[in-house]
């Protein structure tokens, strides 16, 4: 496999975006939701991965409130075509999304995703710390604290912005 860059979304990837999550997953309910937020400017760090010069993987970043309050980002969706699957593209794109967000002061991120994948990167179960979600999910809500204290103390809600609410 030819060298994979990460590099923040150019204007005019979008196209080559909506291609990645067409071909990694079986709806288009992630294109439609990443196209949401890029229209209403939720999309606060969109990353893309590049290899010979094709746009490979995509992971997206968007605000994330506790208890009505803005405090965090979610990460969703993440994807990378299935012929670079496997081969390290995601965990690239997630942790340099992580070093943004905490670049950014961002103090921590949830993500709705497999618990067998995510805690590589540091993602614990948000029940634990005391966030709950509207999905009803357990394990498979998680979060990552990117700053000490960055967590609200006694939990809450986290809900995702309003796009979400026609995903999934």
């Amino acid at each position: 496999m030819t060298s994979v860059s990460i590099r923040l979304e150019h204007q005019g990837d979008a196209a080559a975006i909506r291609t990645v999550h067409k071909a990694a997953f079986p709806t288009d309910a992630e294109t439609k939701l990443v196209d949401a937020l890029r229209e209403s400017g939720r999309l606060s760090l969109s990353l893309v991965a590049e290899c010979g010069g094709r746009v490979v993987g995509h992971v997206a970043f968007s605000p994330v409130a506790v208890e009505r309050k803005p405090v965090g980002w979610g990460l969703a969706p993440l994807s990378v075509t299935p012929e670079v699957q496997r081969r390290g593209v995601g965990r690239r794109l997630v942790e340099e999304g992580l070093a943004l967000a905490r670049d950014a002061g961002i103090p921590f991120v949830v993500v709705l995703g497999h618990p067998e994948y995510y805690p590589r990167f540091g993602f614990q179960t948000a029940g634990d710390v005391g966030l709950a979600n509207v999905y009803g999910a357990d394990e498979a809500f998680m979060v990552v604290e990117l700053r000490p204290g960055g967590i609200p103390k006694g939990g809450g809600l986290a809900k995702y912005c309003e796009e979400f609410d026609a995903w999934g």
